[in-house]
């Protein structure tokens, strides 16, 4: 038995997939979730409603903090609860699908979600960092992993006023806590992949923490 099931009486009476049925579970799982990634709110909300893509303002993110930054008002809203609820579909998704298997199909369908949401085909392959959309599956996954990464990311956030800081913390502590609290090889190498794209999304960012040139984030956007 995976490492990942060790433990967990009640998760070995259910249907593991096998075969070419495991298979079909791991294309489609990553494939509906991949293109719920690409429905990427910033995007959707600035071009099809504001007419006015997002990715021509700031930091050229379609992300919220950029969204925010530029157009602010209620439609944030919208934003926050695209990227939310495309996670939480992804993840109970691949949750079901993997059956016994659970805890991988969360992994599996997070980080496809996670390259729908940064590399939209639909968009030209330029979309957003991931960290609603990922914070929103490190809840799905584990309320502990959940604690560690938001706790991080909110301290960090508030004491210095860098999201990206914040971010940087979610994207690395994301694959330890990983491994602490499910210590399979192939769930941690699906933890690195998750939060090393978000870390590789925030590159830019941290040349400009280390030139001391990054933008603090205020509740007051910019005019």
């Amino acid at each position: 038995m995976p490492m990942f099931l060790s433990g967990w009486s009640t998760v070995e009476l259910m249907v593991v997939p096998t075969g070419i049925q495991l298979v079909l579970v791991t294309v489609i799982t990553a494939l509906v979730s991949y293109f719920l990634g690409c429905f990427n709110g910033a995007v959707i909300v600035s071009k099809y409603i504001l007419r006015d893509d997002v990715r021509n303002h700031g930091s050229g993110n379609a992300g919220l903090t950029n969204f925010y930054r530029t157009f602010g008002g209620p439609l944030t809203a919208v934003v926050i609860l695209t990227d939310v609820l495309k996670a939480v579909i992804a993840v109970l998704l691949g949750s079901w699908l993997f059956g016994g298997w659970y805890v991988l199909g969360k992994y599996w369908a997070g980080l496809f979600c996670l390259l729908g949401h940064m590399f939209p085909c639909m968009f030209h392959f330029k979309g957003g960092k991931g960290i609603l959309s990922g914070g929103t599956i490190a809840i799905m996954i584990d309320w502990r992993i959940a604690l560690v990464v938001w706790g991080g990311f909110l301290i960090l956030t508030v004491l210095t006023r860098y999201v990206s800081l914040g971010s940087l913390w979610a994207g690395a502590s994301f694959p330890f806590i990983t491994w602490y609290c499910y210590p399979d090889p192939v769930i941690v190498a699906l933890g690195f992949a998750c939060g090393g794209l978000v870390v590789w999304q925030h590159r830019a960012n941290i040349k400009r923490l280390l030139s001391g040139t990054e933008n603090k984030f205020s509740l007051h956007r910019k005019q």
